[in-house]
């Protein structure tokens, strides 16, 4: 009966804890317009051309900068010169008719809203532009997406650039290939490109337009015109603007979104026809192929919006249902204690949020214990801190975050963490050039080096790369190609791979960047040295990154920096290091400081914190955006914005939700436990029994054979071990990362099957709990009580002495013991495990 017991309480104790995201469809609730709601028009003024002679308008009702309602469908138009431009009501646009200037009226109600309209150029023909009307039309109707005509290999016979990123291949595919039977200039609506995207001969991709509608004859005219193709002298695309921005919506509301690009030579166009739209929150809100948004269920959705090689965000804010009293209470009194709490307070109070209380003391104890060190509060460590309350020193928890970041176990900690940034392993590197690459990660981080001066110094390594360890971050990535998109997604968070072969489908990025960016790195040099597993990194004169499209080395070009000025004095890497690290710079304390976010709350405010392109909008763009700025104002001192984080009220919050932020799962309206990583996890289990973990032996780098290694002797904590191929079942089982590319995706915190047969019945924590030498072991033979056993266990474990019905189950155990001399150690040995692989312990919280 009692090995039963023991056995459910096995069994039972391996559930695992899966944070869930929103829990349903949450119904209730309206944005009733306050008093001060207002009618606007959008846009305000519109200049219309034979080039793009109609414009979308929509009118909504809108309060301090968010729209409530859009009114566009009920309102009732009209135009002050019907000689100059005429109001479409179905497609809710204007339409221009000749030269001048008119007004449009939206009347709603009592509530009137102008739009100035200005037509030009109407006595004159129009230009077709073959960039800013053909492509855009063929993107819009997929015809050069990855599924058709823009496939590597084309469709049919027919190739186009993906996404019309080689404008001028395109002209000549259309124009010349096929014998020139794709478009017939004397008669235009024989032309095989209208006759095969009507259907009206056979087509695989099936009717993209039909007869007679816009997208037809935009076609239709630029034949008839001459097919005129691609001019030098036309200005590229500055700016992209969705409108309205901000939208602040009940469930099931809907409200239209219109899109303008702005040229460089001035030139302001409605390009909603042309526009893709995607929604990054489907369940909050979703948006059709025009523009026009549905919102679903409470939450925010950034609305990406996206047309030629720009990409702009519109946000939908979809608020929880009304609160309750005694909710709303605790929303108006939650406490804010510095800047991160006044952002993450104001998108509460806009979703109607309540934040859960305050955690415990013993729960933020071990919660930071185990995100600053990556280790458990020892019980006296404990004792000590929970002995004084709150309220006898208001800074307790401010005092003991300061404390933590000055311990050796940070450093340890936090060198580990960068070693998974910076994929430190001896899978690319010899062993003495992965120690001399670690140590000097390890030594940024005792030193708190700031982060602009260590990644300046690691980017612009030169020498031996034993004697500079930074040098080793280029020996890992020797290919140009490699090194360039390894130091966008390390440093900027931007994954840039898709532009290396043509223009990026969903991010601003083009093939012309990617090549700029890459001949930046060009003219890095490596060469073997004297020693043994020793390489010379410098700077040669020459070398250059070809485009492999135009088959020319482009100037060396940042990403949306400037280029290499021909007279900089020094290397392209000095030079790419001081843009990098400049104060002005929108990406470098942006991408840090997210990734910083994320390790302390569980999700980043970009999510992953590795993607932080324009199509992937953060939840809490002015935090993100504040958290920069303090880390430029404050020298990039990673530990300022650690101490803002975990002196918030938003980290400590407890993690037990309330009836009314239940479904919260990027709003910071509770904390969010998560599982601990494989490497800390293992640490606590040495740590708990009083059992150091071994690591005898390294894998090779193709993963098939195994070497004796004597660098870690017995007592070396997983933490400590910079080399990811260090053999361990139990590290590989639970997510430790292969370091082989850099993404946080490499790190997994997954429940599997694998994990829980392995705590069940592999040897990893089984043995630590038979060892003779544990902590079981030596209570026992110190003569400890059943009661002290269990309370220091309690303790060790969870940093908490055990609950009332804990004890007594215990210790009911405890007295009912099965015949045999090692009845007592077997039955604690048991409760250890449970205790051990129960969701408290294997969870932050």
């Amino acid at each position: 009966m009692l090995a039963g017991s023991v056995r459910w309480l096995r069994l039972s104790s391996l559930a695992i804890v899966i944070v869930s995201g929103t829990m349903g469809l949450l119904l209730g609730g309206t944005v009733s317009p306050a008093k001060g709601a207002e009618l606007k028009v959008y846009p305000s003024q519109v200049v219309l051309t034979p080039e793009f002679p109609s414009h979308q308008v929509v009118v909504v009702e809108e309060e301090q900068g968010r729209v409530l309602r859009d009114r566009t469908a009920e309102a009732h138009w009209t135009v002050s010169s019907d000689q100059v431009v005429r109001w479409e009501d179905g497609s809710k646009r204007l339409v221009a008719l000749g030269n001048g200037e008119a007004t449009l009226t939206a009347t709603v109600g009592q509530q009137q809203a102008v739009l100035r309209v200005v037509v030009q150029g109407m006595d004159r023909p129009a230009r077709w532009s073959f960039q800013r009307h053909v492509l855009p039309t063929l993107t819009r109707l997929g015809c050069n997406s990855g599924a058709c005509h823009g496939a590597l290999a084309g469709k049919g016979g027919l190739k186009l650039s993906l996404r019309g990123f080689d404008p001028n291949s395109d002209y000549f595919v259309l124009t010349r290939q096929a014998l020139g039977r794709r478009l017939d200039l004397v008669r235009p609506e024989d032309s095989l490109l209208l006759k095969k995207a009507t259907r009206q001969v056979p087509h695989g991709g099936g009717r993209r337009v039909v007869v007679g509608d816009d997208h037809y004859q935009l076609l239709l005219r630029w034949i008839a015109a001459g097919a005129p193709g691609p001019d030098p002298a036309e200005t590229p695309i500055v700016r992209l603007e969705v409108l309205p921005k901000q939208l602040l919506l009940a469930p099931k509301q809907q409200a239209r979104l219109l899109v303008r690009a702005y040229y460089q030579d001035g030139t302001v166009v409605d390009v909603t026809p042309w526009a893709r739209f995607v929604s990054s929150h489907e369940p909050t809100a979703g948006v059709d192929d025009t523009g026009l948004v549905t919102s679903q269920a409470p939450g925010v959705a950034g609305i990406v919006v996206g047309f030629d090689t720009l990409v702009a965000v519109a946000t939908v804010t979809v608020p929880f249902p009304p609160l309750s009293e005694e909710d709303q209470r605790r929303l108006q009194q939650a406490p804010r204690y510095n800047l991160v709490d006044v952002h993450i307070q104001r998108t509460l109070e806009l979703l109607r949020l309540p934040p859960s209380p305050p955690c415990s003391d013993a729960t933020f104890l071990r919660r930071v214990y185990l995100d600053l060190l990556g280790r458990l509060p020892t019980p006296e460590e404990a004792q000590d801190f929970l002995q004084t309350s709150q309220a006898q020193r208001p800074d307790k928890r401010q005092r003991l975050v300061d404390t933590l970041l000055e311990r050796p176990e940070y450093v340890d900690y936090w060198s580990h963490k960068w070693s998974d940034l910076f994929l430190v392993s001896t899978r690319k590197l010899p062993e003495a050039a992965m120690w001399a690459y670690y140590r000097r990660i390890r030594r940024a981080v005792a030193d708190n080096e700031p982060w602009d001066r260590f990644v300046r110094d690691l980017l612009t390594a030169s020498g031996s790369n034993l004697h500079n360890g930074g040098g080793n971050y280029f020996v890992l990535h020797k290919d140009v190609s490699e090194l360039a998109e390894a130091t966008a997604v390390t440093f900027l968070g931007f994954a840039i791979g898709c532009a290396k072969c043509h223009n990026h489908p969903l991010e601003k990025w083009t093939q012309d960047d990617y090549w700029a960016f890459a001949n930046l790195f060009a003219q890095v040099a490596l060469k073997s040295g004297d020693r043994a597993a020793e390489v010379l990194v410098n700077d040669q004169p020459e070398g250059e990154a070809l485009h492999p499209r135009r088959g020319i080395a482009l100037r060396p070009r940042p990403l949306d920096g400037p280029p290499l000025p021909a007279d900089y004095p020094s290397t392209r890497r000095h030079y790419f290091a001081q843009w990098l690290t400049a104060a002005d710079n929108p990406y470098f304390a942006k991408a840090i400081v997210n990734r910083l976010w994320r390790h302390f709350m569980g999700r980043g405010l970009v999510e992953p914190d590795d993607d932080l392109r324009a199509s992937n909008p953060p939840t809490h763009p002015e935090l993100l955006d504040a958290l920069a700025a303090e880390l430029v104002k404050h020298n990039y001192d990673l530990k300022h914005i650690m101490r803002l984080i975990l002196n918030s009220a938003a980290y400590q919050r407890d993690s037990q939700p309330l009836p009314a932020n239940a479904a919260d799962d990027r709003f910071y309206s509770r904390y969010y436990p998560r599982r601990l990583p494989a490497e800390v996890l293992l640490d606590a289990y040495a740590d708990v029994t009083g059992v150091p973990t071994p690591f005898r032996f390294v894998k090779s780098a193709a993963g098939d054979a195994l070497s004796a290694t004597s660098s870690y002797p017995l007592g070396t904590r997983a933490v400590q071990i910079p080399d990811a191929l260090v053999a361990s079942y139990f590290l590989e089982a639970f997510g430790r990362p292969e370091r082989m590319a850099v993404c946080s995706c490499e790190r997994s915190s997954e429940a599997s099957v694998t994990q829980a047969l392995h705590l069940n019945n592999g040897q990893t924590l089984n043995d630590k709990l038979r060892d003779p030498n544990n902590v079981i072991a030596r209570w026992l033979r110190q003569g400890k009580s059943d009661a002290e056993i269990i309370e220091r266990l309690y303790w060790h474990a969870l940093t908490r002495p055990p609950r009332e019905h804990e004890r007594q189950q215990c210790l009911a155990l405890l007295a009912n013991l099965p015949p045999g001399p090692d009845a007592r150690r077997e039955i604690l040995e048991d409760l250890t495990w449970a205790l051990l692989t129960s969701r408290e312990f294997l969870f932050n919280h």
